[in-house]
């Protein structure tokens, strides 16, 4: 993969659980990095839930190798868009490029 590939600005958030003023807990994202990335939507859908027409897209995004991002974290697109990450995939092993298979709903 070429630099000149990684053409979208990222950021990938991880949850995490804090405490207010007062002591209560307060559940929100905190940031794990921003970088630039490939972004590539694969496959889309729509299909009936709950008596209404939902639709989901499957995008990959492609970065250079980040130790500890999981499933348990999430993609913001420069967009706005927010993207749920349900697989990420260490390209061929070698911890150089990592595929983060997300799921968008929209």
């Amino acid at each position: 993969m070429y630099a000149a590939q990684l053409d979208t600005r990222i950021t990938i958030q991880r949850p995490e659980t804090t405490r207010d003023a007062w002591g209560g807990v307060v559940e929100g994202w905190g940031l794990v990095t921003s970088t630039w990335a490939s972004v590539e939507p694969l496959q889309g859908r729509e299909f009936i839930a709950a008596m209404s027409v939902q639709a989901e897209a499957t995008i990959r995004v492609r970065v250079r190798y980040l130790a500890g991002v999981d499933v348990s974290c999430r993609v913001l697109l420069d967009d706005g868009r927010v993207l749920n990450i349900v697989a990420v995939i260490d390209e061929r092993n070698q911890h150089r490029f990592m595929q983060l298979m997300c799921k968008a709903a929209a």
